[in-house]
């Protein structure tokens, strides 16, 4: 290199400034030809798109931080050797050589500012993207990516329940990712994923987008038939009106299930568990102020006032009930039954019920294993095959690769949901009979408050319907009715004979 061109360099003239500007040259031209290739193929891979937009950013930007500390570090050793200053060369648009130069500079550095402002625009959109959040961590993420792709909510992006709106949570949201890259990078994540998500935004600036419990008004009807777990796969069918209800006060009383979100209360509570299973305080706040609180009669679950006084309380939203509205992994009772129902799984092979939920129990390592060991079980269970049969089987592998991810330790156990009250405690953790407040007035565990029961009975389809409700009337009878005095998840586990 001639003197010229050491003295137009100036400070930047040393290896460690030379080797930046090469890295943060080559960058941008890769940068730029990801960038291209990005836009031009939709259907790039989840790996393309994480070295378009985070590692080609952070090697030009590493090769911007290595020129200015070499130029620096270049500086302090000619100034410490008594050497003269460099100086900016005069600038003379007059000169043909200096014009040329200096349009070229101009324009480089505005190709630069644009390109580098789609760019960063790309990556804010790509790490926003259910792509990003759900592949790119495949292990940890591939239960909740599999599980939101078949639950109700599987249009609403990830982001926009995790994150909602705003500069102030995408911040928060960004560096929170950071540690758990850093913790799928060390394998040293939580197997399942520990919920509840103790940071998450609360439900009115996230679920209220699209929701708004204050209008919810009226009745739903439902109806489903659950199968035993017999030779014949008896059927048993109930249909029933779901007492929505709402908390507006301008269409009608604040009742039925969304009572709870009535706009003119506040309902605090204190979980004494981290998955909030176990409830034994309880404060409702009426609108002209006075207050009820509601305390556990059960001394194994009860609070002391010390513990009361010191421990923060929760206000009760949507996610305490809907605590998995996008992430469902459905019991193999739930599946099987829903499947039998449609005509997936043929009701009429004997013992399929049992012998599908065994299956799906197995201990496996891997959810491969598990979808080929269920294949040779069920095989094994069924040798005389038939059209029904082989349908069975895919659907009862179908099921297992929706809901049990073994690698990770996820299925219905490790995520109770809390909407009802048949394999997880859910209502039950406040309407148990048991909270009481100071005038002995308990929270009520009457069962047509929420639901009115309209026809009950063997079959896929009873015939009576009762408008006014009917009394529960459980299929298997036992000899004592205890059943009546115990919540259903005393013995309803999600699984025949578990």
């Amino acid at each position: 290199m001639t003197d010229k061109q050491r003295r137009t360099l100036g400070y930047l003239y040393n290896w460690t400034s030379l080797a930046g500007i090469i890295m943060a040259a080559l960058g941008f031209v890769g940068g730029i030809v990801m960038l291209a290739m990005d836009y031009l193929n939709p259907n790039a891979t989840v790996y393309s798109g994480i070295i378009t937009y985070l590692v080609v950013p952070v090697v030009i930007v590493a090769g911007l931080a290595l020129t200015v500390a070499g130029n620096l570090r270049e500086r302090r050793r000619q100034h410490q050797a008594g050497a003269i200053p460099h100086r900016m060369p005069i600038i003379d648009l007059n000169n043909r050589q200096h014009y040329v130069s200096f349009v070229f500079a101009i324009t480089v550095v505005f190709l630069f500012i644009i390109l580098t402002g789609i760019g960063s625009f790309s990556a804010y959109k790509y790490t926003e993207s259910v792509t990003f959040c759900g592949t790119t961590c495949h292990t940890p993420m591939q239960p909740e990516n599999t599980a939101v792709a078949h639950s109700p909510h599987s249009h609403v992006r990830c982001v926009d329940c995790h994150i909602g709106p705003g500069a102030e949570w995408f911040v928060k949201a960004k560096l929170s990712g950071m540690h758990q890259v850093y913790a799928v990078t060390v394998n040293n994540f939580h197997r399942p994923i520990q919920t509840p998500i103790h940071n998450l935004r609360p439900a009115s600036e996230t679920c209220y987008e699209c929701h708004w419990p204050a209008k919810f008004f009226g009745m739903l009807e439902q109806t489903r038939t659950y199968y035993a777990a017999d030779k014949t796969n008896t059927p048993y069918t109930i249909s029933y009106l779901l007492n929505v209800g709402g908390g507006d006060t301008t269409h009608g009383p604040a009742r039925g299930i969304h009572y709870h979100m009535a706009v003119e209360k506040k309902i605090e509570y204190i979980a004494k568990d981290e998955k909030r299973q176990t409830i034994p305080w309880i404060r409702v706040t009426e609108k002209d102020g006075s207050v009820n609180v509601y305390k556990t009669t059960d001394k194994k679950e009860a609070l002391a006032e010390t513990n009361i006084t010191a421990t923060a309380t929760r206000r009760m939203d949507c996610m305490d009930c809907h605590n998995r509205p996008a992430h469902q992994f459905q019991s193999p009772n739930r599946a099987l039954d829903l499947s039998m129902m449609q005509g997936k799984i043929d009701p009429s092979i004997e013992f399929i019920k049992k012998n599908a939920a065994k299956a799906l129990l197995g201990k496996y390592t891997t959810q491969e294993q598990g979808i080929a060991e269920i294949g040779a079980q069920l095989h094994k269970s069924y040798p005389q095959g038939g059209a029904n049969v082989e349908a069975a089987i895919n659907e009862v592998q179908d099921i297992y690769s929706r809901n049990f991810f073994p690698e990770m330790k996820a299925d219905w156990r490790a995520y109770p949901d809390d909407i009802g009250h048949w394999i997880s405690a859910g209502c039950f953790r406040c309407h148990d009979g048991k909270h009481k407040n100071e005038k002995g007035e308990v929270i009520s565990r009457e069962c047509k408050t929420c639901h009115v029961i309209t026809s009950q009975g063997p079959g896929t389809k009873p015939t009576t319907y009762v408008r006014d409700g009917l009394d529960f009337k459980h299929p298997v009878e036992d000899d004592d009715g205890s059943w009546k005095e115990d919540s259903c998840n005393g013995c309803h586990s999600g699984a025949p004979d578990q």
